[in-house]
């Protein structure tokens, strides 16, 4: 497993997605406690308008099938159902919006749910795991919203793919970001 990162900021700085995934996974008593840390993301009014589908083991296959069945062409159905397979735990991200609340809007809870699965994957990364946020046009399929016993109102976001990253040991560097196009101080000049 990589080396855990030893600080909040060194797990931000170092966290990339992982695109393939080994065994093994973390346990259901570690994923459970993450998950609960995670559930302390920003949310307003403590919604928490989420809920978690592990996938795993043979489930991995049969999401898959349902995959492939939901693609638009042969070719697209075999490399769909061949997506699961990419990591030992998917987590169906299922966004369980409370339509209608009188103080949170909808796109307020989508923001919480997308702050726990980021935090989630924080923890992850803090932890030697490794993850990626994967989504596409099968996250509308009404097939696969079947096959993971989504209602009317939830939205499938997409899946956690959770496992062991490489043992490369390099961090892609990213170029730094260019603060003042994206900070914009009021009444202050940029040497304050």
């Amino acid at each position: 497993m990589t080396p855990a990162p030893h600080s909040i900021l060194e797990a931000v700085l170092t966290r990339r997605s992982a695109a393939r995934l080994s065994e093994p996974a973390p346990g259901r008593d570690e994923l459970e406690r993450l998950v609960q840390a995670a559930a302390t993301a920003p949310d307003h009014g403590r919604l928490r308008p989420w809920r978690l589908i592990p996938v795993s083991g043979d489930e991995r296959g049969r999401l898959g099938d349902v995959l492939g069945e939901a693609a638009a062409s042969p070719e697209q159905a075999r490399r769909a159902a061949a997506k699961p397979q990419r990591a030992p735990l998917l987590l169906s991200i299922v966004h369980c919006p409370e339509p209608d609340h009188p103080k949170v809007p909808e796109w307020e809870q989508l923001a919480a749910t997308t702050a726990m699965v980021t935090t989630l994957s924080l923890l992850l990364h803090s932890r030697g795991w490794g993850s990626i946020w994967r989504t596409g046009a099968a996250v509308e399929s009404p097939l696969v919203r079947k096959h993971l016993g989504l209602a009317d109102e939830e939205r499938l976001l997409g899946w956690l793919y959770i496992g062991t990253p490489p043992q490369t040991g390099i961090v892609r560097e990213r170029p730094p970001l260019d603060l003042r196009t994206k900070i914009s101080w009021a009444h202050a000049s940029a040497d304050q």
